[in-house]
């Protein structure tokens, strides 16, 4: 059962950072979520919220997340509409708050993914929640509509709470002592956004783990989110460690998260290239972080490496680059683990949206159904 006083607080709520909620908001998100999956598996989800619209835009590509999306919305009842950030005015000059506007005046809900651009992603979702808000106090409606981070320049919040869904099935007496890595790893294809190690140390330390974040030189994360992740650290119980060595992180591990990122330097220089809506040092940028990233070939989550670890779960956000960032028979073993990791997004963006739209005396009653 989850705590009825706790689930209404989540009314109204959008997700635009784990960091905003608390950890007993967080905890019942997540068991929530358990009970939709649990009754979405008996068959018995029910349609709470027919006929609404549930807006997504994504300014980036999108497999597993556009999947998620579509399939929560479409089981609470709502009507799902997926659409390029392309495709919107934002490119011709509409503002945040004026698009924000524009799809809450119709949508009941909104996903947002935008994050390949530092101080950009999240701050323009924020305007547009300020847009959407601003539009309905202005015509009178009592309407909620709900903002969903589906990833930004600083988090991946479906993402990571999709991790500690199945951190939670795969360990079921808890994190707390549990020595989980979150390592780079390379990548030949791009260069990848920082949301989702972020994400991870800024939640998983809030959970008593033992939490250690590895990189090559030059590929440092955000200074806020390190600083939060270590006070979460001391404030669960848990820690908090950098470290220059994969194998360093590997040693003795519970759970292994290899995964590239762009160079912190270059994620820079993009910011300032894309202000300026300049194409070809946009491309130039991409050309030196993949070539930067080559130097680190050796940072692979092979075979050898999980050997150091105590038989490590090994997780990913899909697509992993196989034989670049995970070895072909370290993927294999994991393939359907990382499949079902990665359908807990469903029941994550699920929680989210039913939270903050149904009467938390109605979700209570879920717990009742068979």
């Amino acid at each position: 059962m989850v705590d009825l006083d706790v689930l209404a607080s989540l009314h109204g709520r959008s997700m635009l950072l784990t960091r905003d909620w608390s950890r007993a908001e967080l905890d019942a998100l997540a068991a929530l979520a358990v009970r939709f999956e649990r009754l979405d598996r008996a068959g018995r989800c029910p349609a709470l919220l027919p006929n609404e619209l549930a807006y997504a835009v994504f300014f980036d590509n999108s497999t597993r997340t556009k999947s998620a999306w579509a399939g929560a919305a479409a089981r609470l009842g709502m009507h799902p509409v997926i659409v390029d950030g392309s495709s919107t005015q934002v490119a011709h000059g509409e503002t945040a708050a004026e698009t924000g506007a524009m799809l809450g005046m119709n949508a009941h809900a909104l996903g947002v993914r935008h994050d390949l651009i530092l101080g950009e992603g999240n701050r323009f979702m924020r305007e547009l929640k300020r847009g959407i808000d601003d539009y309905l106090s202005a015509a009178g409606e009592s309407r909620r509509v709900p903002v969903v981070n589906l990833q930004c320049d600083v988090d991946h919040p479906t993402q990571t709470m999709a991790d500690l869904l199945w951190l939670r099935e795969r360990f079921p007496e808890g994190l707390a002592g549990r020595t989980i890595a979150v390592s780079w790893a390379y990548s030949p294809s791009y260069a990848k956004p920082l949301s989702v190690p972020q994400g991870l140390v800024t939640l998983l330390t809030r959970m008593g783990a033992h939490v250690r974040l590895a990189h090559p030189e030059g590929y440092r994360l955000m200074d806020d989110c390190l600083a939060d992740a270590a006070r979460f650290a001391g404030e669960s119980g848990g820690s908090f460690d950098v470290v220059d060595d994969m194998d360093a992180a590997f040693d003795g591990a519970d759970v292994v998260y290899p995964k590239s990122w762009g160079p912190w330097d270059l994620m820079q220089e993009r910011v300032a290239a894309n202000r300026a809506g300049d194409r070809e040092a946009l491309a130039d940028i991409e050309r030196r972080a993949l070539e930067r990233n080559a130097r680190h070939r050796d940072w692979i989550c092979d075979e050898r490496r999980m050997g150091l670890t105590r038989d490590a779960l090994y997780m990913h956000c899909l697509p992993a680059d196989i034989g670049a960032e995970v070895s072909p028979g370290v993927m294999e073993r994991a393939r359907v683990d990382v499949a079902r990791e990665a359908n807990k997004k469903v029941y994550v963006i699920m929680a989210l949206l039913a939270a903050a739209k149904v009467p938390a005396e109605r979700l209570a009653a879920l717990w009742e159904e068979a």
